[in-house]
């Protein structure tokens, strides 16, 4: 059976990743294909444990090393338990957010090792690696103001990634460039700001070639 096909969507917070995935989603679905929607962090139970401590804003803070280990512990399940086997099954896998999350978040972001995160993260991962990347560049002033809104609107609590200052998410986003830069074969960048459907067009483009 051929092998699924990996797609991550990747970028700065209010960046519309997870409406664009859920759109790349149903498309898939409308056409026939089947597919598995996944998040980081998160996607099984333990998984999900752990999402609850990475974004809580209330407790304790992990230290950056803990905050890293947490997010691979995470990945390590979720690959092993859901994205691996789907993709054993022919099936497409559609994640918000993944690997290059840790390398701009606390590589770029925390100024952890990129070295020491890439090796751990490549563990985590059992070498798997998407085979398209979206990622949806934002300014982050303009992907919080869109938190903002949005906490606005529904209530939601903002979270203790959303909450880091300005010269993080600025450094984030740099990161997030640089990794798109040195692989542009994987890498489609996006400009977060234009229009839900123009963008929705743009993934379109770039994950249909894998049909």
């Amino acid at each position: 059976m051929k092998r699924g096909t990996f797609v991550t969507f990747e970028g700065g917070e209010g960046a519309g990743k997870s409406t664009q995935a859920k759109l790349l989603v149903s498309e898939l679905k409308r056409r026939g294909v089947r597919v598995v929607h996944v998040r980081e962090p998160g996607g099984t139970p333990l998984a999900e444990t752990i999402r609850g401590i990475l974004k809580d804003n209330r407790g304790e803070a992990p230290c950056a090393e803990a905050e890293t280990l947490l997010f691979l512990a995470a990945r390590a399940q979720l690959v092993r338990k859901t994205i691996l086997p789907a993709l054993e099954e022919g099936a497409w896998v559609v994640s918000d957010r993944f690997g290059d999350s840790t390398l701009a978040y606390q590589g770029y972001g925390r100024g952890m090792p990129l070295p020491a995160i890439a090796g751990m993260n490549d563990f985590a991962c059992a070498g798997l690696k998407p085979d398209l990347t979206i990622l949806l560049d934002i300014s982050p002033e303009d992907g919080g103001g869109r938190v903002r809104a949005r906490s606005g609107a529904t209530g939601v609590e903002i979270d203790r990634m959303e909450l880091a200052g300005r010269d993080f998410h600025s450094r984030l986003r740099e990161g997030f460039l640089a990794l798109a830069a040195g692989e542009k074969d994987r890498f489609a960048v996006i400009d977060a700001m234009r229009t839900v459907d123009e963008i929705r067009s743009e993934v379109w483009k770039s994950a249909s070639r894998f049909l």
